[in-house]
């Protein structure tokens, strides 16, 4: 591996790029490229492999995107370029980039196939011939196995946010797409990060690649102002709203860590009556299509999203961006606030944190090296002056602009005759209009104080608060075998040792207490109800947002599971698997005794 120090070239035009991208760039405004694109455009262009170390946000698609297109041969009616992407969003999102990327390249063919659309229709737009091919891991390999996608003329083969895809379990299907590749193949590897398995990766299939780091350091962007808020957990969804009533954020991302609490959050939003919607794993395509095109029209003015449902959102102008959950990574922490700030626009990140989220906070801040502010909650009062505020705002443009004032004028009149003053009307006018009521929180201290010695924690708060997507999303989105290893159980057949690569299912048995650092957890299910490691390794992993190589012992018994996971995270695992299921049945889970 070499690390080059590439040429930073201040315009498009310095590139070397064809009239036909050159215009589309200027179509799409963009003015001169970002730092990977200006590294990375001319490594690629030059025909080496590549490994670009950045984060979601840093122009990334642009930076592989545009070398493809400039390498297609549309007189060659066969898939010249595979990009692989770890979730159907992001499929999504490269797709409609390139598209806008080829708007003035003549004939070429772009087809996005992942799980949740129909596999015949891609069969079908593969037949008639497509140059590129964005798709996930597990429908790739669908397509390989039925002989429907070939790669025998494939020229370059990209690996986006390869950190992510082998942090799903997709490990051993890169493995196999790449082995299948044409050995005089160009490779360009995109990661966040640099990990022992994207370097084993690097190593194997790479060829002298080039390596160009270009992290955005997104924390540091002082136009975004950072809080965090104290909150009961029972108490959210309230201070959320006064939060967006207060700093009346018009245009707002909420981060949730499971799915079933972006559907009640969006349930109880929408009784208050803001406009929003939730989008996470268990959404069809045309659903999640629907729920971004009313948000990026403004209908929707509050989306509540997981972060991997997250990952193929591309919006701009947001107002703001609230953490109701406290993310168990941190890079997630550093995506989602990515995500508001933006070309020179000030933005908001609020954190909401309980008390048994605390500890999380500390950890972003050591990692980010920035202190999060501790914000004040607005009281009822505050809000109840914003919004009288805002009130006589709207009533005093409305008689400003209007021009058939003298159609209502009336009205007043026919309401002293009912017996009612003035001011009594422009206060029931005023209350309908502001929406604002009291509530059991109106007059509540909704922070929670810091405990003296010796007290006990509070038992789980919000027990449905839950700390990761539930199993059908987050790392493992449903919807197709795709979804985290592609649904192929034959390639989750035991082995004589148990063991897997990467920490999948590489399990100790038999150990009588857990190891210093580990809390033992029990399982209602055992072998009667066919459960196997990595069963409940999927799960935990991805209900509570932990790397499943973190998980330890697990110890399978007829009718109960014993398993080992970090102390730190054995509170998430209860609220997160709390109600849930593995294959498919319910399960009971608490600390061993």
């Amino acid at each position: 591996m070499t690390t080059e120090t590439i040429e930073t070239f201040e315009t498009f035009a310095d590139l070397g790029l064809s009239e036909n991208t050159l215009k589309a760039l200027n179509e799409m405004g963009f003015e001169k490229p970002s730092p990977i694109q200006a590294q990375g455009i001319p490594a690629v262009m030059s025909g080496a492999d590549m490994i670009g170390q950045a984060q979601t946000g840093t122009g990334k698609t642009a930076a592989f995107g545009i070398p493809v297109l400039e390498r297609i041969d549309t007189a060659n009616n066969a898939v010249q370029a595979l990009i692989l992407c770890p979730t159907r969003e992001l499929a999504v999102q490269v797709s409609e980039e390139l598209g806008r990327l080829a708007k003035h390249h003549r004939g070429v063919r772009i087809e996005a196939i992942y799980g949740g659309d129909s596999i015949d229709r891609q069969i079908r737009s593969l037949k008639r011939g497509v140059h590129i091919v964005v798709g996930t891991p597990g429908r790739v390999m669908d397509h390989m196995e039925r002989r429907t996608l070939k790669f025998d003329e494939v020229r370059m083969m990209v690996l986006d946010e390869a950190d992510e895809m082998l942090d799903m379990g997709f490990r051993e299907d890169i493995e196999s797409i790449l082995a299948e590749m044409p050995e005089d193949r160009q490779t360009i590897l995109f990661s966040a990060t640099m990990s022992k398995p994207i370097m084993s990766i690097t190593k194997r299939f790479l060829h002298d690649p080039v390596l160009i780091k270009v992290v955005r350091n997104e924390l540091t962007n002082v136009n975004i102002e950072q809080v965090c808020f104290e909150v009961k957990p029972q108490a959210k969804v309230e201070v959320m709203t006064r939060l967006i009533d207060m700093y009346h954020l018009k245009s707002l991302l909420v981060f949730c860590n499971t799915k079933r609490k972006v559907d009640e959050i969006v349930e109880d939003l929408q009784l208050r009556g803001y406009a929003s919607e939730g989008i996470h794993g268990d959404l069809r395509q045309q659903q999640r299509s629907n729920v971004m095109s009313k948000f990026k029209a403004g209908v929707t003015t509050i989306l509540v999203a997981t972060d991997v449902a997250a990952r193929g959102i591309d919006v701009s102008g947001l107002d703001g961006v609230i953490n109701y959950d406290i993310p168990l990574d941190e890079e997630y922490y550093v995506h989602r606030i990515g995500r508001t700030g933006r070309a020179g626009m000030s933005g908001k990140a609020f954190s909401l944190v309980a008390r048994d989220e605390k500890f999380r906070l500390k950890t972003i801040e050591n990692y980010t090296k920035v202190k999060i502010e501790k914000g004040v909650i607005p009281s009822f009062e505050d809000i109840v002056g914003v919004r009288k505020a805002r009130f006589v705002e709207k009533i005093a443009a409305t008689i400003q602009e209007s021009s058939d004032a003298d159609l209502y004028g009336d009205v007043l009149e026919m309401l002293h005759h009912s017996g009612f003053s003035t001011e009594q009307v422009v206060g029931a006018m005023a209350k309908q209009i502001m929406g604002v009521q009291k509530n059991e929180y109106s007059d509540s201290n909704l922070a929670w104080e810091e405990r003296r010695g010796g007290e006990r924690p509070e038992r789980g708060g919000d027990r449905r608060g839950g700390d990761r997507d539930s199993r059908g999303g987050s790392r493992f989105e449903r919807g197709g075998r795709d979804d985290r290893r592609g649904g192929r159980e034959d390639r989750f057949a035991p082995r004589s040792d148990s063991r897997r690569e990467g920490g999948r299912e590489e399990r100790r048995t038999g150990s009588a207490t857990p190891e210093a650092g580990m809390t033992r957890l029990f399982l209602s299910l055992g072998r009667k109800d066919h459960i196997m490691p990595k069963d409940i390794v999927g799960a935990i992993a991805g209900e509570a947002n932990i790397p499943g190589k973190t998980i330890g012992a697990i110890d399978i018994y007829d009718k109960f599971t014993f398993v080992d996971v970090p102390e730190r995270d054995a509170r998430a695992v209860l609220r997160a698997m709390d109600g849930n299921t593995i294959k498919g049945k319910p399960v009971q889970i608490d600390i061993a005794k």
